[in-house]
Order: structure tokens, then C-alpha cells, then sequence
């Protein structure tokens, strides 16, 4: 059975936890899932070479402007989302919040080839989250770079092997890369995680699982 563009679409759903939803583009995304609030343990990782200092001021104010582009994004308001984000990034290039909003917003309106950019940002600020690495891998499988994407959800179930979406969104890739042992066995893992997982159901069905 061919893989239409609604199974994407609905894999593309489950990138995160469902904390902020937004609906671009007919999918819903969540960028709740990268804060890095009191009940994450990551830290973001400071680049190696920054190529300016960064005052105090400048990360507290872009934490403002990404906070209001999340409230905006919420509400359906892309564009000045959008532009909220990009006022947080020339203050803070790092902001990790700016970076997942903004690669989110053009996942959203099919501008792929950007979000991998920002996304790929983050994962390099907080390479420990599996969440940037699906996302990345939802926008490798839009622009069909399906062993790109294979290969950022078999980090991204390594970093974090109880992600449910990450397994669902692996059994996706190598459903399309033609391996259905390992598309059955994501799927199946996708599952035992979370029972009612529709999308893992789906594509264990389809490749005989």
C-alpha cells in the first residue's frame, strides 16, 4: 500500500508533546516540546565558536519575544509569530525556543530545506533531545531524503527510547526505504509505548505486522 501524504501529515502531528498546538498546512505542531522548562533536564549546549558576546539583556529580552511568539503562534497568528521569533534570534542566535518556533512555522508553509537549518540548530544546542531530530526527519521526508530522515530517528530513539512518536515516525521512514522488519518492529515498539497510537496502528497493518 502506497504512503499518501496524510500519513506524513499525521506522524507530523505527533513531533511533540501536545503542549502548544499550531495548525499550519493542514498538520499540527507543537512547539511546547522544546521548552526547557522545569521538567526538562537538558541544557542547551553553548556553541563552540560564538561570534559575539551575548549580554544577559539580550538572551532575557529574546526570551520575551520568543515567549510572546509562542502566545501568537498559539492563536493561529504565524506571520507575527513568525516575526517575533526573528527579533528573539538577532538578540540570541542560541535561543533554542526562536529556533524550534521559527523551523516549526516553515515546516508548516513547506519551506523544508529552512526548518532542517533551524532544526539541525537545535539538535546541535541540545543533542540529547530526540524532538529536533524528528522534526528534521519530518522535513527529510517531505523533500523525499528518506535515509536522511532514517537516520536522524535512529539517533533519536537511541537518545530517548521511550519516545513513542520517534519509534512511530522510524517505522514511517523504513516503511518507505522498503524494510518492513524494521518498519514492523518500530511500529510495534511505537505502540507498546503508546497503546493508541493511530498512526503506528496503520503502518503496522500495512506492512503486515
Amino acid at each position: 500500500m502506497a504512503i499518501s501524504s496524510s500519513d506524513v501529515c499525521l506522524n507530523v502531528s505527533r513531533v511533540a508533546v501536545v503542549l502548544l498546538g499550531l495548525t499550519l498546512g493542514g498538520c499540527s505542531f507543537d512547539l511546547g516540546s522544546f521548552s526547557l522548562g522545569p521538567d526538562k533536564e537538558a541544557t542547551p549546549k553553548a556553541p563552540a565558536t560564538p561570534t559575539a558576546e551575548i549580554s544577559a539583556e539580550n538572551v532575557r529580552d529574546a526570551q520575551g519575544y520568543a515567549a510572546q511568539g509562542q502566545v501568537l503562534a498559539r492563536s493561529g497568528k504565524t506571520d507575527e509569530a513568525l516575526a517575533q521569533f526573528e527579533k528573539a534570534l538577532v538578540l540570541d542566535p542560541y535561543n533554542v525556543q526562536a529556533l524550534s518556533g521559527r523551523g516549526l512555522i516553515h515546516q508548516g508553509e513547506k519551506r523544508h530545506a529552512e526548518a532542517i537549518e533551524d532544526f539541525a540548530a537545535v539538535h546541535g544546542l541540545v543533542p540529547q533531545r530526540a524532538d529536533p531530530l524528528v522534526a528534521r526527519a519530518t522535513s527529510y521526508l517531505a523533500l523525499d531524503k528518506v535515509k536522511e530522515a532514517a537516520s536522524d530517528l535512529d539517533e533519536a530513539v537511541q537518545s530517548e527510547p521511550n519516545n513513542g512518536n520517534a519509534w512511530s515516525m522510524r517505522g514511517l521512514a523504513y516503511e518507505r526505504l522498503g524494510d518492513k522488519s524494521k518498519a514492523a518492529a518500530s511500529y510495534s515498539r511505537a505502540l507498546a509505548i503508546r497503546p493508541r497510537d493511530d498512526a503506528a496502528r496503520s503502518g503496522l497493518a500495512r506492512v503486515g505486522g
